[in-house]
């Protein structure tokens, strides 16, 4: 924590020397801001929480950006506005021709449905590909809940996903399951997945009514049930699915955006500093 302070205060120094505009990742950062006299923008990547709210209301004057709608509308700052994250499609590759079974990619944990995406497996009998993380407060999940339902055919869990296997994993897949059981801020997988080609089935947690267009790239579901039964249905255009995450979640949009905001923070300080 230390070390990071003081990577942190060397960075908000040099750019406080030669920049305009000083943009963090973090709420620590914030507190070197206010002795700059830059404007500053902060995006916002976790979940809400009344400790970190209560510091930024004490910087009113900074630019707080929420990666959602969802995440948005449990903050209460004055200086707030949504700016979804965009990828860079030429790391994703469509696939048009897709395998007979289900993929899900994400942290092994309660919250993100694992489970749930093993009950889609068993009840439509479509194989399910797993890959992510298994951190170590939820070993006792994984080792309970998962792992004895691991069979190398049914159900199958390939490990961690770096990028590759992420294209191979969804890109193959007939269908992404997102049976996700908290207020995700964002859930960036969602349109890794869609960039591949894959449609989306998602349970309707934070984001993702933001995110999947029910009929375009994906289905929003109320049960593993629907999950089921959207699993047996599904009737997508690949080429269709990786055009709607051209359109809206690109990195080109997010970087205009960014950019808009960028200008307009620069120039209300220098009213400011004019009056």
């Amino acid at each position: 924590m230390i070390m990071e302070m003081d990577h942190t205060a060397w960075a908000v120094e040099h750019a406080a020397r030669s920049c305009e505009l000083i943009h963090v990742q973090s709420a620590p950062a914030l507190t070197y801001t206010n002795i700059t006299g830059l404007p500053t923008v902060l995006t916002l990547h976790g979940p809400n929480e009344a400790r970190l709210t209560q510091l930024y209301h004490r910087y009113p004057n900074v630019y707080y950006v929420c990666i959602s709608k969802a995440q948005c509308a449990r903050e209460s700052m004055p200086r707030t506005r949504v700016i979804h994250h965009g990828i860079d499609l030429s790391q994703y590759q469509l696939q048009t021709r897709k395998q007979n079974y289900l993929s899900f990619i994400g942290r092994i944990a309660p919250i993100k449905g694992t489970h749930l995406a093993i009950d889609v497996a068993k009840r439509t009998g479509i194989p399910l590909k797993m890959a992510g993380d298994v951190q170590p407060q939820f070993r006792p999940y994984f080792e309970a809940k998962i792992k004895p339902q691991i069979d190398g055919k049914l159900v199958q869990y390939i490990g961690p996903a770096n990028l590759q296997i992420k294209n191979e994993l969804l890109g193959n897949s007939m269908a992404m399951l997102f049976p996700i059981q908290w207020s995700e801020p964002f859930g960036l997988v969602m349109v890794e997945a869609m960039a591949c080609g894959t449609p989306v089935l998602a349970l309707p947690g934070g984001s993702v009514p933001e995110v999947v267009r029910t009929g375009v790239s994906g289905y929003i579901c109320r049960s593993v049930r629907e999950l089921s039964n959207c699993a047996l249905n599904l009737q997508f255009d690949p080429a269709s699915v990786r055009r709607y995450v051209e359109e809206n979640f690109s990195i080109q949009r997010m970087a205009a955006e960014y950019a808009e905001l960028y200008r307009e923070a620069i120039s209300s300080r220098a009213a400011v500093n004019a009056a």
